[in-house]
């Protein structure tokens, strides 16, 4: 049956940024669909997520870590294997963003994003892809890009830069892992109802701009990440390396 080869039964997930939005979707779809997660969170509680795991009937690992700092990598898979003893999907979902108009824009505001957005992700990655080797087992390597993966966006040139670069990286780590079974691929969500875009949705100019865009015509829900990602997690997606896939109500179709 088709529909088995979208089952995570026995799978164990690890996702970054756990606690809301799309990290907390994720892990709740990965559930339903049989894993078990340990989940990633910084300042929030992954107390909403947790609960909501273990209402599946699944086991859910909480970890605190501050993904700034590559520092905290190591941890965050050896907090896991501990847990579960394996690794079989990872998420790189956790994300900041930094919003000033390029001609101001600050050091550390451009330092601050890509140590979580890029180099965080790339560590992680190679960790869990070194555990997948080690397991013999192959993976899937999940990564949260964005539209502004293509485009270039206003006011965020650190986040620009960051997403572009996930896109890249996303590419890079399929051409070369993809010879062991791991499979490497991206989303890219559109604008989301998430705390990345909350200034956005609070300012009547910008979210009327926006939505005036989006085919759609409303804003994406976490909701609707859940699919793609249960997709790109499950062996029903063993044939797909270094894709992209946008999630935007359309906004790149226009």
């Amino acid at each position: 049956m088709i529909l088995d080869s979208f089952r995570l039964d026995g799978k164990v997930a690890l996702v970054t940024g756990s606690s809301a939005g799309l990290g907390q979707a994720i892990c709740v779809a990965f559930a339903e669909a049989g894993a078990d997660m340990a989940g990633v969170g910084h300042a929030r509680s992954n107390e909403d997520t947790e609960r909501e795991v273990r209402a599946c009937g699944r086991t859910f690992l909480s970890i605190s870590a501050d993904l700034g700092l590559t520092a905290s990598v190591s941890s965050i898979v050896e907090k896991t294997i501990a847990k579960f003893g394996r690794i079989d999907i990872l998420v790189n979902n956790a994300g900041i963003i930094r919003r000033e108009d390029a001609i101001n824009f600050q050091e550390k505001d451009w330092d601050d994003v890509m140590n979580v957005n890029v180099k965080s992700l790339f560590f992680l990655s190679q960790a869990v892809a070194k555990q997948f080797l080690a397991q013999k087992s192959g993976g899937k390597i999940i990564s949260i890009a964005s539209l502004l993966s293509f485009q270039g966006g206003i006011r965020v040139p650190s986040y620009t830069a960051s997403k572009s670069a996930v896109m890249g990286l996303t590419k890079l780590m399929a051409n070369e892992w993809a010879k062991y079974g791991i499979n490497v691929n991206a989303i890219a969500p559109g604008y989301m109802v998430t705390t990345n875009t909350e200034a956005l949705r609070a300012d009547p100019v910008r979210s009327k701009e926006i939505l005036g865009r989006i085919p759609a015509g409303r804003w994406g829900n976490p909701g609707d990440i859940q699919g793609i990602a249960v997709f790109l997690a499950s062996s029903a997606s063993d044939y797909l390396h270094g894709a992209t896939i946008p999630v935007d109500g359309g906004w790149l179709a226009r």
